[in-house]
């Protein structure tokens, strides 16, 4: 392992000083703007959680890139993502209010990713959860809010690419695949547009999985199945015994065929659906009319096309232009628990700035009585302020300086007199010369030095100007 200085930031991570700091706080302030604008309340929420919290429905790509550690007996992990906090915050707290409840959020995230341009290992999310709105009206506002705050923050060049989980759910419906294998599946469709069958295919096959549908049996293990079906054929007088086998081994046989009797047809019949269906890309007319006719020909029910013409004809009408929206219903965005509508937004470098998309078993799958539809997303703050016009540079402070050291409390009263007129004020505590603090308001880019004179007088040192002396409020100029 290479060892790294300790003066240098941990790999992935990185030191933001004060001009990027200063333009990124500029966008998360726009932005955390308009999210209020549209209702939305705001919430702030510990980094660290229960580990747990992020096994319940994240999937594997997210479990595997938890900051996560044992201390004190205790499985904590530092903040992946937002939406799992949130709505335990929600449960814990919120669940009395009046529906939907419209929450905001901005901070830190941790995944421990691999670094790359635009990509860290710590970084900034801002985001929305709108909980308990069911419509396609809810996505279709979270994903205008999420336009709308790009453009609000200066991104000039985005496109948005929408999917369903739902269309895939329902082609996988009817195979009798286990529910751990269908969103295994629905987790892996842009690996299998982007590598083919055989990779999964070899993963799942001879992996031990339970592919075929027992139904409620699935939650028995082995051993209890075996127990189970054993009593069952004796209790119904079917003969189970053999010359050369047992009654348990032939039982034992027969849990393996089910649990993987047919397994290989059903698994090849859904590859070659999703592979189908991943190629129902590109405008949303022709992607829309692919995907029609592949259910079609499936005898599926189009339902969730219906709901994804509904948010495209409510975006156009809201505004977004309909050349910016493209149809992939092969994208899955890596996480086990949206359910419904799903969207990326990308910049003009490809680079993802948002994310979201309906995730209505959440709740439930964390605890909740009852089922709550929740939609949401988040954008990188870092990266939606690299994709953002340029933001104006902070103010150029005005260095107070005062030749004499009994002077420095007045000096504190007219920095606060500065500072009522909106200047940046500084003072300076080196106890340098005029002549030096000159210099040094120059090497700053200081708009000017205000020298403190006594009895109630400021000089304004202006360096395209010559000293002006007299009360603040004559010789500083208002700006």
């Amino acid at each position: 392992m290479i060892e790294r200085s300790p003066w240098q930031p941990v790999r992935g991570t990185r030191d933001v000083l004060p001009l990027e700091q200063a333009q990124l706080a500029a966008i998360g302030s726009l932005l955390d703007d308009m999210l209020n604008g549209w209702g939305y309340q705001a919430i702030d929420l510990p980094l660290l959680e229960q580990r747990e919290l992020y096994f319940r429905k994240a999937g594997e790509e997210l479990a595997g890139k938890l900051y996560d550690f044992v201390h004190h007996g205790r499985a904590l992990a530092l903040r992946p993502e937002w939406t799992a906090s949130v709505l335990r915050a929600y449960l814990r707290a919120l669940q009395t209010e009046p529906l939907p409840v419209r929450l905001r959020y901005a901070g830190p995230v941790f995944r421990y990713e691999r670094p790359q341009r635009g990509t860290y290992r710590q970084f900034t999310q801002v985001g929305v959860e709108l909980i308990g709105g069911m419509t396609p009206q809810a996505d279709a506002e979270v994903l205008a809010l999420a336009c709308g705050g790009l453009n609000q923050a200066g991104v000039t060049d985005w496109q948005v690419v929408i999917g369903h989980v739902g269309v895939a759910r329902s082609l996988l419906a009817g195979l009798g695949l286990a529910e751990r294998t269908v969103s295994r599946l629905l987790w892996s469709l842009e690996r299998l547009r982007r590598e083919g069958t055989a990779g999964l295919r070899a993963e799942l096959l001879p992996s031990g999985e339970d592919l075929f549908d027992l139904g409620p049996m699935e939650l028995l293990n082995d051993e209890q199945l075996q127990a189970l079906l054993l009593t069952m054929l004796r209790a119904v007088g079917v003969p189970i015994n053999n010359s050369t086998r047992t009654p348990e081994t032939i039982v034992a046989r027969l849990v393996r065929k089910l649990r993987r009797n047919e397994t290989q047809g059903a698994l090849e019949r859904a590859l070659d659906l999703l592979l189908r269906l991943a190629a129902a890309r590109g405008t949303p007319a022709a992607a829309l009319a692919s995907a029609a006719e592949l259910l079609r020909a499936e005898g599926l029910s189009s339902a969730p096309l219906g709901e994804l013409e509904a948010i495209l004809a409510d975006l156009v009408a809201g505004g977004i232009p309909p050349e910016r929206l493209t149809i992939d219903l092969g994208m899955s965005r890596g996480l086990h628990y949206y359910t419904g509508m799903i969207f990326e937004i990308a910049g003009a470098d490809g680079l993802q700035l948002c994310g979201g998309g309906r995730y209505d078993e959440l709740l439930t799958a964390l605890g909740s009585n009852g089922s709550v539809p929740a939609v949401g997303f988040a954008y990188g703050l870092e990266r939606v302020a690299a994709a953002a016009r340029p933001r104006s540079v902070p103010a150029a402070p005005l260095l107070l300086v005062m030749t004499e050291e009994q002077l420095f409390g007045e000096a504190l009263h007219v920095a606060e007199q500065l500072r009522d007129r909106g200047y940046v004020a500084q003072l300076d505590v080196r106890r340098r010369s005029l002549q030096a603090n000159l210099r040094d308001a120059t090497k700053r880019g200081a708009h000017a030095v205000v020298e403190v004179a006594g009895d109630g007088e400021v000089i304004w040192h202006d360096p395209h100007e010559g000293p002006r002396r007299g009360p603040l409020a004559v010789v500083v100029p208002v700006l």
